[in-house]
């Protein structure tokens, strides 16, 4: 697999059908204060490059847009209008905040997850903050995803991988009681302060994420092929939308070995931490 090479002859990651299985699956997500009363994030990892613009006025969303750079599913982009029901809420430092003012499954999971950062975001008084998370593969039964905040290593799961790949969370200690799978945020919400709960979230949603990473997604040409496993969960699989949720081809990226590639040329970028130093 030989990197494309950008303009400035900086390294890019390779488009690909399939990523590689020995190296990570990585994914930056990045929060900036452009300009009083702004707030700009951005998502990237090897299937999705979300942006999204959110207007406050301090203590409310005045305004907010999605732009998308990359995506998997050709309806994707068409989600970003469901955002707009997220202008009049009131800003919270809870990520989740977002899921009590409008209904996540006629969303992009990745531009709701997004916006909800940017609320979030919007009350803090860092004026950047850059999560970067790596899941790398299995050694002896072992997953151990790891999320860096700010280029400082922050959280770190350990997981247990069986052979059908069901996941069984390990540790750290204080997230042992946690399910795993369906109510994590909730427990989350319910049992951190604002500033973890939220790490946790990203670094787990991640870890599903990743799990598509030496799949074969290219070969499902349209999302009504997923109808058995996936109707309802975001605004792609929604049963009128996934007919026509046609395979954005050629829109995977390979991060494995190009993390400074993530995010590249946008918004805080020149004030962020390097893959090279988180």
């Amino acid at each position: 697999m030989t990197p494309a090479r950008a303009a400035d002859g900086q390294d890019e990651a390779p488009v690909v059908r399939i990523g590689d299985q020995t190296t990570p699956y990585r994914r930056r997500i990045r929060l900036v204060h452009t300009e009083p009363g702004v707030v700009w994030g951005g998502l990237e990892d090897d299937f999705h490059h979300f942006q999204v613009t959110l207007r406050h006025d301090g203590t409310h969303v005045t305004g907010i847009a999605m732009h998308a750079e990359r995506w998997p599913w050709a309806t994707c982009p068409d989600a970003g209008k469901n955002l707009e029901a997220l202008v009049g809420m009131e800003l919270s430092d809870r990520c989740t905040a977002v899921a009590s003012v409008t209904d996540p499954k006629w969303n992009c999971t990745h531009q709701f997850d997004l916006a909800g950062l940017c609320v979030t975001h919007a009350v803090r008084a860092a004026e950047v903050r850059q999560y970067d998370v790596e899941l790398p593969p299995a050694t002896d039964g072992e997953i151990r995803p790891r999320l860096w905040i700010d280029g400082e290593l922050a959280l770190e799961y350990r997981l247990a991988v069986d052979v059908g790949r069901t996941r069984t969370l390990l540790g750290p200690e204080q997230f042992v009681d946690a399910p795993w799978r369906g109510g994590f945020m909730k427990w989350s919400e319910a049992n951190l302060p604002a500033e973890e709960s939220e790490a946790a979230i990203v670094l787990r949603r991640s870890c599903d994420i990743g799990m598509g990473r030496g799949m074969d997604l290219e070969a499902i040409p349209v999302a009504i092929d997923l109808a058995e496993i996936m109707t309802g969960v975001c605004y792609s699989m929604q049963p009128d939308v996934m007919p026509v949720a046609f395979r954005n081809r050629g829109s995977i990226r390979d991060f494995g070995e190009h993390p400074d590639a993530l995010l590249r040329d946008t918004p805080g970028s020149s004030d962020a931490p390097s893959a090279s130093e988180a």
